[in-house]
């Protein structure tokens, strides 16, 4: 079952992660992306979509007013809430408007792929299940995400969350490129020691992933590269998608070496 997502969010490069975040997810695709809620209605008069990926604060219409224009259509879509409004007026308003759950930016990956599972385990279990539901099943249907899936580790001695979350933000702008240490900390103004703290940091805690090779002419590996974005690449005929952090030390597209390295890349 492939389900499909509408985005509205104004801000490209916020709509082009939540759009990356959507496609490395089994079973979910894109079809719209829009700027506006008004867009968003107006497509919607002829169209139909499984789940909206919704940003509160987008031009001439906030979540609320959006969300009360879709119902009067008769249009009852899943939505989840991606946003930077964390205000508890504005929360109680959207959960009394049904919203399926709600992501406060920035949020990692792993806390925006539970949203969508959560969405895709419900409606699978509501094709199956009979013409009534016991307590124990309605239950399960509103059952929120793990709290453990969104827990955050402890910064390491000598980090601070402005630091790291510059880092992050540099990446997310940057999904597709590829970068070493000394090009980062020239673009963020911090220092390439600095930089390497941060970076090992985040492989120490999972959100990347590091390979080093030392085939090299002298036996030292080459200037450490970092990157972040989805990766696409053929294997046993099938073309798999994943989202990836991740580290080269050797820029050779064409080794063996950094082909494996994509390879263990898939279960992320």
């Amino acid at each position: 079952m492939m389900y499909h997502v509408m985005i509205i969010e104004d801000d490209p490069m916020v709509a082009s992660i939540n759009r990356q975040y959507v496609e490395a997810t089994p079973s979910f695709q894109t079809d719209r992306v829009f700027k506006s809620g008004t867009e968003a209605l107006e497509y919607l008069k002829d169209h139909t979509t499984d789940l909206i990926i919704l940003d509160y604060y987008t031009p001439l219409m906030n979540g609320d007013v959006f969300i009360d224009r879709l119902h009067a259509m008769g249009k009852t879509p899943a939505i989840i809430m991606v946003t930077s409004a964390n205000d508890t007026d504005i929360v109680r308003s959207l959960l009394s408007r049904g919203v399926l759950d709600y992501l406060v930016k920035p949020f990692e990956y792993a806390r925006f792929r539970t949203a969508l599972e959560r969405f895709a385990a419900q409606q699978e279990y509501l094709r199956g299940a009979r013409p009534s539901l016991s307590q124990n099943a309605i239950d399960q249907l509103f059952a929120g995400p793990d709290p453990a899936a969104d827990s955050v580790p402890q910064l390491s001695k000598g980090l601070n969350e402005a630091t790291l979350n510059m880092i992050r933000r540099f990446l997310a702008e940057h999904p597709e490129g590829l970068f070493t240490s000394e090009q980062i900390a020239k673009q963020i103004h911090l220092s390439r020691i600095t930089i390497r703290r941060y970076m090992n940091y985040l492989v120490d805690i999972g959100e990347i992933v590091s390979s080093i090779d030392y085939k090299t002419e002298a036996g030292r590996p080459f200037s450490t590269a970092w990157a972040a974005g989805i990766i696409r690449f053929k294997a046993g005929g099938t073309t798999k998608l994943t989202k990836v952090c991740y580290i080269l030390t050797k820029i050779d597209f064409s080794s063996t070496a950094i082909y494996t390295f994509f390879i263990n890349c898939l279960c992320l």
